[in-house]
């Protein structure tokens, strides 16, 4: 499943020209230098995905993957937004290969931690229910 990509962020070679621009390379060096340093997130390997039978999902991500399937409509504006990986948890893609989808979690007040992470794949979809800590590829087969 793909989506039109959404509003573009500022990239870094965008950033990077903004401060050749408005300051020259000098104002740009030591704006660099002058930055926190921030320690780099724990990289978590692909083969850290688990897997899941698709009979043993609970009833809402079943009921959100027909969802999907169906192209919606979805009840949160988020669904069907760019997921970013950005716990690199899932195998390295383009930045708009991934799409989220919240599963509904019975009794929580807001969206909760559940969703299905799409890829462009056929039934590439992934499910997590603590909020990208962990992620299980679905299997079809079982």
């Amino acid at each position: 499943m793909r989506f039109p990509p959404r509003i573009a962020r500022i990239s870094a070679i965008s950033a990077l020209s903004l401060g050749l621009l408005v300051g020259g390379p000098a104002a740009l060096a030591q704006a660099t230098a002058d930055a926190p340093k921030a320690s780099a997130p724990a990289v978590v390997a692909p083969a850290d995905v688990g897997k899941i039978c698709e009979s043993k999902l609970p009833k809402e991500a079943h009921e959100t993957l027909d969802l999907i399937d169906k192209g919606g409509p979805y009840p949160y504006p988020q669904d069907g937004t760019v997921f970013e990986n950005r716990e690199g948890i899932l195998p390295d893609q383009d930045s708009d290969y991934y799409h989220e989808f919240t599963v509904e979690t019975p009794g929580s007040d807001d969206r909760g931690a559940k969703r299905i992470v799409t890829g462009e794949e056929k039934q590439e979809d992934y499910y997590t229910e603590d909020h990208y800590e962990s992620f299980d590829k679905v299997d079809f087969t079982c």
